[in-house]
């Protein structure tokens, strides 16, 4: 295969790569992603010329403890609720026969945006509040997943390392893919991955990669729902852990085929035809380019 058509390579568990394949990588702009066995990134392989600039980085701190970071992480969260007030919505529209439970789901979540909409002043005040609603909309939404998800793969809310179910499984894989795709698109646009806005920093925390995630979970939430709707997932592409479950070779592959067939799917956007995996990197660069205007809206309107 030729590496102009290769733009990122992932490696999961008992795999070999040779010394050569990743010069060839870096020649080619090529990361090379290590993936657990979750499918959470543990390390990377990426060539030393970030592209960044020492003022991107000045201006990310700037505004993480003004009005101007709220105003952003609100773009941010509401971005976020907007795709999946929206996702709801096709799938109320294509199961009348539960629509009525579906259309209380979207009621108690507009109220939730509505109050997270309303939220003023700097953000290091209103963190708290954003992360409650946050978190209640995410139980909403997820409980309308659980009440049209077929009989046989109903869970319980949202499980994490390990996952508890078979839904839970290949979201938090699929989110792990995502992951090492939004902290790809921060180094090239010259964000530090580190500086953060809504969550706060940690030692060798990520905090912006965390923060951008959330936008786009989407791409993935809608892969692994229309995957158990059409039928696509075999309770054998999981495997039993202590506690949990975790996705296998076969599970692995069927997932990512899927998300790759969503990445790669062409959409009109801001008065372009990209494909969704671009829009992740278009939205950094944007996100970079007003820090480095000075604009105070570096949100991203409507997505």
């Amino acid at each position: 295969m030729s590496a102009k058509k290769v733009q990122t390579i992932m490696i999961t568990t008992s795999a070999y790569l040779s010394t050569d394949a990743i010069k060839l990588a870096m020649d080619n702009n090529i990361d090379v992603i290590f993936l657990d066995e979750f499918g959470d990134p543990f390390g990377r392989v990426w060539h030393s010329k970030l592209g960044s600039t020492t003022l991107i980085r000045r201006k990310q701190l700037e505004i993480a403890n003004d009005e101007r970071g709220l105003n952003l992480a609100k773009e941010w969260m509401m971005t976020k609720m907007d795709h999946q007030i929206d996702f709801l919505k096709r799938l109320k529209n294509s199961r009348p026969q539960k629509e009525e439970e579906l259309e209380d789901y979207l009621s108690t979540f507009d109220g939730i945006r509505q109050k997270m909409d309303s939220l003023e002043g700097a953000i290091d005040e209103k963190r708290g509040s954003m992360m409650g609603f946050e978190g209640a909309a995410g139980k909403t939404y997820f409980d309308a997943l659980n009440f049209i998800m077929p009989d046989r793969f109903k869970f319980n809310g949202r499980s994490r390392m390990p996952a508890k179910d078979e839904f839970n499984c290949l979201l938090n894989y699929g989110y792990g893919v995502l992951y090492s795709m939004v902290e790809k698109a921060c180094i090239i646009a010259g964000l530090d991955p580190y500086v953060g806005i809504i969550h706060t920093d940690h030692y060798n925390k990520k905090s912006l990669v965390f923060d951008l995630i959330e936008m786009f979970r989407y791409l993935v939430d809608e892969t692994v729902v229309y995957m158990f709707s059409q039928r696509k997932v075999k309770k054998e592409y999981c495997d039993e852990i202590k506690n949990g479950l975790t996705l296998n070779k076969e599970g692995k592959a069927a997932l990512i085929q899927e998300l790759n067939e969503t990445f790669e799917k062409g959409v009109r956007y801001r008065g372009r035809n990209i494909k969704n995996r671009d829009i992740i990197q278009f939205e950094c660069h944007r996100i970079a380019n007003s820090l480095i205007k000075g604009e105070e809206d570096a949100g991203l309107g409507d997505l």
